[in-house]
């Protein structure tokens, strides 16, 4: 299941029933977990560590060094669950000191062609990046995530659960649980309605949260008029992930609506 042309290092460490196609190249410190496929022209080097069932397309590049001035060569990991598929010339990048020295990316992703992945970011599971996704170093990805294409994801921005970002997007501000935001700088502009209702929360919550929204982005006292709302919306799971998010870090501007 080794192609001829492959150039493994004997140092690395090879699971059972990985294919590993032509002309691949894996460095000595590249670790690969069962049932990974990895079809042609590859190049993996660096402190990489990939899971099971991944499947990894033509001309993707893992582990070279980050694209920082900062970076002095300290040792430095990327991390890869499971079940991921990443399409042809994706390119991720290790981390630095300044962040951990970590990238890391779960399970069940889908990247696609032309995406970068950026030193020091952290993406959950089940999360789709359209083709041309740039997304800057330190930025985090919560779960169920949609980012269309070519969008440009700024720097230590954070983009949370099942939240969409349209296509050509320059993400400069953070984006809420279940928001869905836009344009050409980034303004929230609703609620991810359909992916909510993908994911099967019920309708009452979908109705809760949507009046959670009007009354808060209502203008840009948002902080404030989280304070104000009632025991029954701070209480809902659903709402907790939005105020939690917002809570969590507060030197970070948060993507509001356009005309507030």
């Amino acid at each position: 299941m080794i192609h001829p042309t492959a150039i493994i290092d004997s140092k690395s460490k090879i699971s059972t029933n990985v294919e590993i196609g032509p002309y691949c190249i894996i460095g000595p410190d590249v670790e690969i977990g069962p049932n990974t496929k990895l079809h042609s022209h590859i190049n993996i080097i660096g402190n990489t560590k990939i899971g099971s069932n991944n499947e990894i397309f033509p001309y993707v590049s893992l582990g070279t060094s980050p694209q920082d001035l900062k970076f002095k060569g300290e040792k430095n990991f990327i991390i890869i669950g499971d079940n991921n598929k990443l399409r042809e010339y994706v390119n991720i990048n290790p981390g630095t000191s300044l962040g951990g020295t970590v990238t890391k990316i779960g399970n069940n992703n889908l990247f696609m062609v032309y995406c970068h992945i950026a030193h020091d970011c952290n993406l959950g599971n089940n999360i789709v990046l359209a083709n041309n996704v740039q997304v800057g170093g330190h930025v985090v990805i919560e779960d169920n995530a949609i980012i269309g294409g070519s969008c440009a994801i700024h720097q230590f921005s954070r983009i949370g659960n099942l939240a969409m970002i349209g296509g050509m997007t320059g993400v400069l501000s953070d984006v809420i649980p279940f928001g869905l935001s836009l344009g050409n700088r980034n303004n929230l502009v609703g609620l991810n309605l359909i992916g909510l209702r993908r994911a099967k929360i019920p309708n009452e919550d979908i109705k809760l949260l949507q009046k959670f929204y009007n009354l808060v982005f209502v203008n840009q006292n948002f902080r404030t008029n989280i304070q104000n709302i009632n025991v029954e919306m701070r209480n809902n799971i659903y709402i907790k992930k939005i105020i939690d998010f917002i809570e969590t870090d507060k030197r970070r501007p948060i993507s509001l609506p356009e005309n507030i």
